[in-house]
């Protein structure tokens, strides 16, 4: 009788998975997204704006009202490899920063010494494990708002992977605790140099202006970004099969099990985490006081990694060992974000980009007075997923949207504010994000499964937003 209830219970199984969507691979997602971009650049109308050069910046500025049309460029199918190889080369800075990222991490992370101190630290949490979410969120935050650390902070996304797992939860609310913690500060803005700062210098307000309602927006997003991981962390803990990463998981136990790590830290586990400590405050003065990017930052983890073998005993060749098994690991996640980069390659080899702003503008300029606020919030989501970069948007779309905005009684700091949540929250789930890209490739985790995270938590933000910038508008902020 059992066996025949298995062998039904199979045949259900197998009719069912006839009929069950299957998600594309995410080389396939990519590849028709870029196919979409060169349609388009059949479809939507070639045009540029005149550009000039701010004296006091450098920075190229578009000239609100030159917009005209020029004649078609439409990219064809078989240019598409060539674009996915400008894209990958376009994107070699960050794909150079996550091998060596993902090698040195490897390294550090195979000496035993994080998986001995986490183990030291979550003993004395007991049951209040769960605090130390909003706690790391606030920092991670506050590193997000005052010097707009995001992808700076990609290294740091294996130690909190296995902090979190050493909590019975999973590596999607590990890389959730770095990626949503910056970007919580990096959205709201509240001193970022590279959204805030960029938009209110070509608006003409004072730098950092309006900051009293930029870090209540900044406590509500942390407020809610950690109820949000709280929640689904204590499902994970409670039901591991809930994960929606538990193929990884269980992947991770059965490599984790062959390997017999001490579970008291020894000297040279001391000697490893202080390396990472100072590694980790070199970095932070580093960016603050000589504006390092990838290449310094590429450096001084590899460095890190070295050491911590050096540290651990280990022979050159272990290291060497390592380090390519490191660098491995993260070989799709680095060609995502190549061919990701693909996509903006295609629309701006086909001219488009500037004419689908100019378009976007001329729809806000016909909608109501009261919607109009919305749409210019709205308008900053979609452009995003065309021009990633939150400065080099701010320089195309803001000569634009700031005088649209006085036509109709919208105040500069709304319209600069508009800008910075209407870019930030997309940055959460648009493929064409290098940061997101990079933060998944480093996590090991997929893109449709980051998708199914994130999308609720999106959603909510996105209204959040919505009402903060009515409410600017309503009290002229």
């Amino acid at each position: 009788m059992k066996t025949t209830e298995i062998m039904t219970e199979e045949k259900q199984k197998k009719k069912l998975s006839k009929y069950s969507f299957k998600v594309p691979h995410v080389f396939a997602l990519m590849f028709f997204i870029i196919l979409i971009a060169v349609a388009l650049t059949y479809i939507v109308p070639a045009g540029e704006f005149d550009r000039v050069e701010d004296p006091n910046t450098g920075r190229t500025l578009v000239v609100e009202g030159t917009y005209e049309k020029v004649a078609q460029n439409p990219v064809g199918i078989i240019d598409i490899p060539g674009l996915i190889i400008t894209g990958i080369k376009e994107a070699s800075d960050i794909i150079l920063f996550l091998f060596v990222v993902g090698g040195s991490f490897r390294i550090i992370t195979s000496t035993g010494a994080f998986d001995a101190g986490i183990r030291a630290v979550t003993s004395k949490l007991g049951n209040k494990d769960i605090l130390i979410i909003p706690l790391l969120l606030l920092i991670f935050a506050i590193c997000g708002a005052t010097v707009g650390m995001t992808i700076e902070a990609v290294g740091l996304v294996p130690l909190l992977i296995a902090f979190a797992r050493s909590m019975k939860y999973d590596a999607i609310t590990g890389m959730a605790i770095v990626f949503m913690g910056c970007f919580c500060g990096f959205i709201a803005g509240l001193m970022n140099p590279f959204t805030v700062g960029v938009a209110q210098q070509i608006a003409g307000l004072p730098t950092f202006s309006g900051m009293w309602l930029r870090a209540i927006i900044m406590v509500v997003l942390i407020i809610v970004s950690s109820l949000y991981i709280i929640r689904y962390a204590k499902k994970v803990k409670a039901d591991p099969t809930k994960s929606l990463v538990y193929d990884l998981e269980q992947k991770q136990r059965e490599n984790t099990e062959t390997i017999n790590t001490p579970s008291k830290l020894q000297v040279k586990h001391y000697l490893i985490i202080l390396t990472f400590m100072a590694g980790i405050g070199l970095l932070i003065w580093g960016v603050i006081t000589k504006h390092w990017y990838l290449e310094q930052m590429a450096a001084l983890f590899l460095a890190m990694g070295i050491i911590a073998g050096i540290f651990a005993g280990f022979s050159s060749t272990r290291i060497a060992e390592e380090f390519v098994e490191g660098a491995k690991s993260v070989t799709l996640g680095a060609l995502i974000v190549g061919i990701a980069m693909a996509i903006t390659v295609a629309l701006k080899e086909g001219q488009i980009i500037d004419s689908l702003i100019n378009g976007m503008a001329g729809i806000i300029m016909i909608l109501p007075d009261f919607l109009k606020v919305i749409s210019i919030y709205l308008f900053q989501g979609v452009i995003n997923f065309f021009i990633s970069s939150g400065s080099g948007q701010a320089s195309v779309t803001m000569p634009i949207m700031v005088p649209l905005g006085e036509l109709v009684g919208i105040t500069r700091q709304t319209t600069v504010l508009s800008f910075h949540l209407g870019d930030g929250f997309t940055n959460l789930i648009y493929p064409t994000g290098s940061t997101l890209m990079a933060y998944l490739a480093t996590a090991g985790i997929g893109y449709d499964k980051w998708v199914r995270f994130i999308w609720p938590l999106v959603a909510i933000l996105l209204v959040i937003g919505a009402v903060f910038v009515v409410f600017a508008h309503i009290i002229q902020y």
